[in-house]
């Protein structure tokens, strides 16, 4: 189905990309949520591109599937020069814990918690 695009420019058309499961903390993940909620696209893979964090790498991914997405769903390509796409909501959810014991001193065992979580991203146009 192809959309005018009159209709995407009047109209705001939203998409969104989750990933689930991802094996690191949400506490880690959303410093780098903070970076980049409600920011333009251009800009925020030019900060995650910056960042050394790990998660910066899964955010990049996922915006860059959002925005497929949002190309799919408006029917217009994205330019950097024409559209203006913002970040209209991050969510970071936790997932699974999975728990493990680690050899401690005197025949104790102390418990580890690995920690995963649900990433989800939302794009709108203005």
């Amino acid at each position: 189905m192809i959309i005018s695009n009159n209709y995407a420019k009047k109209n705001k058309i939203m998409a969104s990309a989750t990933l689930k499961g991802v094996s690191i903390s949400p506490r880690k993940l959303r410093l780098v949520a903070d970076l980049i909620r409600y920011e333009e696209l251009k800009n925020a893979l030019n900060i995650l591109s910056n960042s050394k964090k790990k998660g910066a790498i899964i955010f990049k991914k996922l915006i860059i599937s959002s925005l497929s997405n949002w190309t799919k769903k408006s029917g217009i390509d994205y330019d950097s020069k024409n559209e203006f796409i913002y970040i209209k909501e991050i969510r970071v959810d936790q997932g699974k814990v999975l728990k493990r014991i680690q050899p401690a001193p005197q025949g104790r065992g102390h418990r580890i918690k690995k920690k995963s979580s649900h990433i989800m991203i939302c794009i709108q146009n203005k």
